[in-house]
């Protein structure tokens, strides 16, 4: 994937709850450790106490930067939720970093989201409208106050679900009262959120990873159009919309998330390697060694490897502890810092004929640049096969591709965009690999085939209008 420059590929966050958890905080800590590669920016957590008192701690940065030993003492209770995000260029700042918590003479209570609703800028106007005053630029604020406008009263599943049909998009919600905790889901199920079994309590998560790390066992998924309610009573199951669809983010299981999660029943490694062999089929190439960019490219190279019998090598390595660096005050110090985060292993790649597996292209500089750092490494050729189709359009339900002009393959054919990187050869998977490799009928593939789920308001012109300027 483009990570190594910054081409602006990142997926807004990732959400965590627990409850009944004795110490939630601590195993919090750890299960949003096991989403932080869904978000980067910053971290936080709130607790609920024996007396129902919430207790909040958030901040910039790394989960291991935000919280410590001496911090996690303050966050006491055994029902918690919590967040990891990242950010568009005009959306970050402390003041957008999650859980937001909500204090209300009717009882306080606290939420996260992962995604985005299409009709928030619609939304925002209603409600301030209305008298509501916003605190951050989140779409994830819009849901709290659309909430206390419908209803004065404490918080209950029926003014949850009325809110949740007045929202248009992507969203994975868990909303924390006192004594229970809500997870919602969007009706197009374009963001995953599962639920997980830890001894007589649970955990809630934006992927199953997490619950490895904290020793939680799968229980279900939270379906498309449900609003689970979890309390001391146990589970309980609420469907807000009748018009339900399985439109998972094809992008999940290209990128998103880890290859050790189960997004609805398909295994993200699985997936990877299955797409890495049905791009051989699609894309043969007469080459000597397949290699991935690492990380989230290596189960596709696996796959397309066992396809074509050639064999796998580990001919780019990613220096995982370089850290975030800072933007560099020159090209060539900036071309230094790259290199500091991925390398080419010379003795592999010397001579030999390559087979580059990539999960896919948004601007090309970085495919550029790794197909240059292997000529200079001393490969013969550079054949580059990408485990997604071309990427077209622009996402509007979390990922942060928003405009037009960031996308190289709505300017350029396969051939052109081969010519720009300097490979050999270039090809993408087919939309119709994608589905046989989830073995499943239905996928969100937006941003390579411009068909969007849902309706999309102010948003498509404005990605027009980023493209104009």
């Amino acid at each position: 994937m483009e990570q190594v420059l910054d081409r602006g590929l990142h997926e807004e966050c990732g959400v965590l709850g627990m409850f009944g958890i004795e110490n939630a905080r601590d195993l919090m800590y750890y299960g949003l450790h096991a989403l932080q590669h869904r978000g980067q920016e910053g971290a936080g957590i709130v607790t609920v106490d024996a007396d129902g008192i919430m207790r909040r701690i958030k901040g910039m940065g790394l989960v291991s930067e935000v919280f410590n030993s001496e911090n996690l003492k303050y966050l006491e209770g055994n029902m918690a939720i919590g967040h990891v995000r990242y950010s568009t260029s005009a959306r970050g700042g402390i003041e957008n970093i999650q859980p937001f918590l909500f204090h209300h003479h009717t009882g306080d209570f606290a939420l996260v989201h992962n995604g985005n609703l299409v009709n928030a800028n619609e939304m925002r106007i209603y409600l301030e409208e209305c008298g509501s005053i916003f605190q951050s630029t989140s779409d994830s604020e819009i849901l709290a106050h659309l909430i206390k406008k419908e209803h004065s009263g404490p918080i209950q599943v029926h003014g949850i679900m009325e809110a949740l049909n007045k929202l248009e998009g992507a969203f994975a919600f868990l909303i924390m009262t006192k004594d229970r905790i809500y997870c919602c889901r969007d009706r197009y199920g374009l963001r995953p959120l599962s639920i997980g079994k830890l001894g007589d309590g649970y955990v809630i998560s934006s992927e199953t990873c997490a619950f490895e790390v904290t020793g939680a066992k799968f229980y279900r998924d939270v379906e498309p159009g449900e609003v689970l309610v979890i309390d001391s009573g146990g589970i309980y199951s609420y469907s807000y919309s009748a018009h339900r669809n399985h439109y998972m983010c094809a992008m999940e299981y290209i990128y998103f998330a880890r290859p050790d999660s189960d997004i609805e029943g398909c295994n993200v490694h699985a997936f990877r390697k299955e797409s890495g062999r049905l791009l051989y089929k699609e894309a043969p190439a007469d080459a000597d060694i397949v290699i991935g960019v690492p990380d989230s490219s290596i189960s596709a190279a696996i796959g397309y490897s066992e396809a074509s019998g050639i064999p796998y090598e580990m001919g780019l390595i990613k220096n995982k502890y370089v850290g975030r660096t800072f933007i560099q005050p020159s090209q060539e110090l900036r071309e230094k810092g790259v290199r500091m985060k991925l390398s080419a292993v010379s003795t592999i790649v010397k001579g030999k004929r390559v087979v580059l597996i990539d999960d896919s292209i948004v601007r090309g500089t970085t495919s550029r640049y790794i197909v240059r750092l292997l000529r200079e490494a001393g490969a013969a050729e550079v054949h580059v096969r990408i485990a997604s189709p071309q990427m077209t359009d622009p996402c509007f339900y979390g990922v942060d591709t928003s405009s037009y002009e960031e996308l190289i393959s709505k300017q350029h054919s396969a051939e052109e965009i081969r010519e720009i990187i300097g490979a050999d050869s270039l090809h993408f998977l087919s939309t119709d690999a994608l589905y046989r490799a989830a073995r499943r009928s239905e996928l969100c593939i937006a941003c390579f085939t411009g068909k969007y789920p849902t309706k999309l308001y102010s948003a498509l012109e404005a990605a027009k209008r980023g493209a104009r300027r």
